[in-house]
C-alpha cells in the first residue's frame, strides 16, 4: 500500500468554523429563554407579529413562527399564575412576549414613513402617526431584554372554548381608552382590567398604564436591564 499525502482543506474549515460563528451570534442568548407553551400547555397564542394582522400590516422582521419565549428567571411566576387561573377555568393569552431587536427597528421604521397610513383607521383612529413614537412605540423595547409580556386573560364558555375578557378596547389599540384607567370602558370593562392588573401584581409584573395589556417582570438585575436580543423567534 503505498503513502500518500495527507492534504487538508484549510477554506473548508474556516468557512466551517465562521459558519458555526454566525449561527451562534445569530442565536445570543436564546439559552436563557423558554417556550411558555412548552412548560404551560394551557397558554393561548395570538402572536400579532408573526402575520399581517397588526398595525404595520405585515409580518415584523425576526418573528418566523407563533411562539412566545420568556426569560427563564421569569417562568415561575407564569406558570403560578396559570395555575392559580385554572382552577377559575381560565388561562393567559399572549399577543407577544420576548421582541427581537430587529423588529424594533422595522417597528420604527414604519413609524418614520409618514406616507404608510394604512392601518390608522383600526390601529390609531384619533392620533396623528407621529404621535406613536414614545407613548405606545420605542427606540428600545422591554420586550427585547425577555421580561415584558402583552397579555389578557380568556375564559372557557359553556362549549369549552376559551374566549377573551372584555377589556374595552382592541390589543395594540393606539388610542387613551386603552389606558389601563381610563373612565370611559364601562364596570365590566374596568373590573376585567382589574383583574388582570392585580393578578399580574401579585406575581411579580408591573403594568404599562397606557396599555392594560402590558406587563413586565420587575425582579431582575441591573446587568439584565441592559441586556437586549436580537434573536429570530423560531
Amino acid at each position: 500500500m503505498g503513502r500518500g499525502k495527507t492534504v487538508i482543506n484549510f477554506s473548508w474549515m474556516l468557512a466551517s468554523l465562521i459558519g458555526v460563528g454566525q449561527s451562534f451570534a445569530a442565536d445570543a442568548g436564546k439559552q436563557h429563554f423558554v417556550d411558555i407553551k412548552t412548560v404551560a400547555h394551557q397558554v393561548q397564542y395570538d402572536i400579532r407579529y408573526a402575520g399581517t394582522n397588526n398595525f404595520v400590516g405585515q409580518t415584523i422582521d425576526g418573528y418566523l413562527s407563533q411562539k412566545c419565549f420568556i426569560h427563564r428567571d421569569a417562568l415561575p411566576a407564569i406558570k403560578n399564575m396559570v395555575n392559580e387561573l385554572a382552577a377559575q377555568n381560565m388561562t393567559l393569552k399572549f399577543f407577544d412576549c420576548y421582541r427581537p431587536e430587529k423588529a424594533v427597528a422595522h417597528f420604527m421604521r414604519w413609524a418614520r414613513d409618514a406616507d404608510d397610513i394604512k392601518t390608522k383607521e383600526q390601529y390609531y383612529p384619533n392620533l396623528p402617526k407621529s404621535a406613536l413614537v414614545g407613548p405606545y412605540i420605542a427606540e428600545r423595547s422591554g420586550h427585547s431584554r425577555g421580561f415584558s409580556i402583552d397579555v389578557t386573560l380568556v375564559k372557557l364558555d359553556q362549549h369549552g372554548e376559551y374566549q377573551e375578557l372584555d377589556m374595552g378596547s382592541a390589543y395594540d389599540l393606539f388610542d387613551p381608552i386603552s389606558n389601563t384607567d381610563n373612565p370611559a370602558i364601562n364596570e365590566r370593562q374596568q373590573a376585567n382590567r382589574t383583574l388582570l392588573k392585580n393578578l399580574m401584581k401579585t406575581h411579580g409584573f408591573t403594568d404599562y398604564p397606557m396599555e392594560w395589556w402590558h406587563f413586565s417582570y420587575a425582579s431582575i438585575s441591573d446587568h439584565q436591564k441592559q441586556q437586549y436580543y436580537n434573536f429570530n423567534v423560531q
